[in-house]
């Protein structure tokens, strides 16, 4: 492998770390945040990142917990895709890529970005419908403005995931006539 291909490598490692920090902090601050306001509800309108969730919970403490339990699991679950990244970079060998560590890592990350979509898209139709009925809740879409892009980035890794599992498989075969 040619040094520039090293050094970038070390770059996305480092990107990597960087997200997977990141996102950590955000569903901490969260989960602190949710549990905060289960015992000192006037704090609903101080959330993290200044999200006022006054209204909601006024009118409804079961919309509230509804949606803020998608906001909460969709930020654990991004969270947790970026380690299975981080521990993907972190493990794998570039000089042997094809292994079945490396194959089963990818599909995980599929799956999990697939789940992402899924859960963000379904959070996203459920606050247009709270809309219809006059909840303010326009200010939760940074949570799942992405659903497709998601959907549509799990369809590629689940190819690219397949694509690698055929090559173990291709891999194993020639160790075993060789």
């Amino acid at each position: 492998m040619s040094e520039t291909k090293k050094y970038l490598f070390i770059g996305l490692k480092i990107v990597a770390w960087v997200i997977f920090v990141g996102l950590s902090i955000e569903a901490g601050g969260l989960m602190v945040n949710f549990i905060f306001s289960l015992f000192q509800p006037e704090f609903v309108q101080n959330l993290y990142q200044k999200l006022d969730l006054s209204d909601l919970y006024s009118r409804s403490k079961w919309v509230f917990f509804a949606m803020y339990s998608f906001i909460l699991v969709i930020a654990v679950l991004k969270a947790y895709l970026f380690y299975v990244v981080v521990k993907l970079v972190t493990e794998l060998n570039l000089s042997k890529p094809f292994n079945s560590l490396a194959s089963g890592q990818i599909m995980q990350i599929s799956y999990f970005t697939f789940s992402i979509g899924l859960l963000s898209y379904v959070a996203r139709e459920t606050a247009q419908s709270l809309e219809r009925r006059r909840y303010v809740v326009d200010n939760l879409d940074q949570f799942w403005a992405d659903s497709q892009a998601f959907i549509l980035m799990a369809a590629v890794l689940y190819i690219i995931a397949t694509i690698f599992q055929k090559g173990v498989d291709l891999q194993n075969e020639n160790d075993l006539t060789v």
